[in-house]
């Protein structure tokens, strides 16, 4: 199963890299993610007028009597179609001037058609965006600044995730429908069967790789700090570990690096610290502790690795108890280790409800109206929670026995919420998913051996900033 290094490795590593890429839709809760190519379009924000919602912030959000038929868009995928439907029948039977007429998809194709739509100006007038969207569509002016509305409808502090959704300026583009944010998991079972201790919130990466030695094992049953073990024939990891949400995004930044500097403009890929954080990855793969990008082709899906009991740890967000569930594993979840200083950084994806920039006052209006029904409304929130795919936007039902208590596994449903407080967007920008796949490109030759660090590092750098620039100087 292990490191299969030969001729075909290298003409494999550009497909490995665009699954990697749509396979970060870790980001959606797993229901299957697409790569888009992005509509083009200006910065802008729309005017001044009474009831619209612009640059400057709103104005007037209230509905009338009027009828007002909008348009909600929302990618798809099993039981959550079923509760979004029997919601906007509750809402519109809350709004009888407001009719909501539906566009959905599997996420993939969801959001291809929505980038041909907004190119052409027939979005929905508000739709359900992937969290690490939301920007791109802000910074090409496709959807509303929702800041007045926000500050006047909504108690900010009341809410987890809205500031993920705030620009460099201060501008709020969207409101959360759910947030994924990353923790540790663990196999309780493969634990006390090498007899280790679990891991706790005092861990350091350092920590956790000690440890997953102790747990990965080969093909003759040793493990991998044992004399004799075969890195190249694994059958169960200490960590698996693919892409950036449940990745390497953790990583460098706890170790004090990143990607992007705070415009989200410039690259500052190649730091000692990112090199420092390299070093501990490619080192944990070449041991075969850690899950590399061929060890992950074994698998169905680089997803599948945990709850297929072949690993002992993994970096998962909310949405991955699900499968764990289903799987019956004996798991549990603790906070991401912390880097060399004690930082601690968990990856966050808040996904949210936007307004198309270009619906007129009366469609924005009653779009709005059903932002604030889904943000406000507790009963939405528990129903929605009910459904185990996401953190619930609202505090007061994140913190309630509907989310912490909703499933006997994992017992420390704590932990996604403590991770909150040390949450981290995906320097996410107008160009997301393009640096990303050039960050992952070069990443992968670092980590199946390709190129050094070094040279893998200023290759992202290089590439990375390319991307950056011909967006933003264009």
């Amino acid at each position: 199963m292990k490191k299969m290094r030969n001729n075909w490795r290298k003409s494999m590593l550009l497909a490995m890299v665009i699954v990697l890429v749509m396979l970060t839709a870790a980001c959606s809760g797993g229901k299957g993610n697409g790569n888009s190519k992005p509509e083009t379009g200006n910065n802008g924000a729309g005017g001044n007028n009474k009831g619209t919602v612009s640059e400057g912030g709103g104005g007037d959000a209230k509905t009338n009597d009027e009828k007002v038929e909008i348009v909600l868009g929302y990618y798809s995928g099993g039981t959550s179609d079923e509760k979004m439907k029997q919601l906007i029948d509750t809402f519109m039977s809350k709004h009888p001037n407001i009719k909501v007429t539906t566009q959905s998809a599997p996420y993939g194709q969801f959001f291809q058609k929505l980038d041909t739509q907004i190119a052409a100006s027939k979005a929905p007038d508000v739709w359900l965006s992937d969290g690490v969207y939301v920007m791109k569509y802000a910074e090409r002016g496709a959807i509303k600044d929702l800041s007045d509305w926000i500050s006047r409808d909504l108690n900010k502090d009341d809410y987890y995730g809205l500031d993920f959704n705030k620009d460099a300026s201060g501008k709020y583009w969207g409101v959360p429908q759910g947030i994924q944010v990353a923790t540790l998991h663990y196999n309780k079972d493969m634990f006390d069967k090498a007899n280790v201790p679990y891991p706790t919130e005092d861990w350091t990466w350092e920590d956790l790789k000690q440890t997953a030695a102790k747990l990965t094992i080969d093909g003759n049953g040793k493990t991998a700090d044992e004399a004799g073990f075969d890195a190249n024939n694994v059958n169960q990891f200490g960590l698996t570990f693919f892409s950036i949400t449940e990745g390497w995004f953790p990583v460098i930044r706890s170790y004090g690096g990143g990607a992007l500097d705070e415009t989200g403009q410039k690259s500052i890929i190649n730091s000692p610290e990112n090199k420092q954080a390299f070093e501990w990855m490619v080192d944990g793969m070449k041991r075969g502790i850690i899950t590399d990008p061929v060890d992950l082709k074994s698998f169905q899906s680089s997803m599948a690795v945990f709850p297929s009991g072949s690993a002992a740890m993994r970096i998962g967000i909310y949405a991955r108890v699900l499968a764990e569930n289903e799987a019956g594993l004996n798991y549990d979840v603790t906070l991401l280790p912390k880097g060399p200083t004690g930082k601690r950084v968990a990856p966050v994806i808040a996904n949210s409800w936007v307004i198309n920039q270009k619906s007129d006052d009366a469609k924005a209006q009653a779009a709005w109206e059903w932002v604030k029904y889904w943000a406000t409304e507790d009963d939405v929130q528990k129903q929605w929670a009910e459904l185990g795919e996401a953190i619930p936007v609202k505090k007061s039902v994140a913190n309630s026995d509907v989310f912490l208590n909703a499933n006997e596994k994992p017992a420390n449903v704590q932990a996604f919420l403590d991770s909150l407080e040390v949450a981290s967007t995906l320097d996410v920008n107008a160009v997301w998913e393009e640096w990303v796949g050039k960050f992952n490109e070069n990443a992968q030759r670092a980590f199946l051996g390709d190129a050094s660090i070094d040279d893998a590092l200023a290759g992202a750098d290089k590439d990375v900033q390319r991307v950056l620039d011909d967006f933003y100087k264009k």
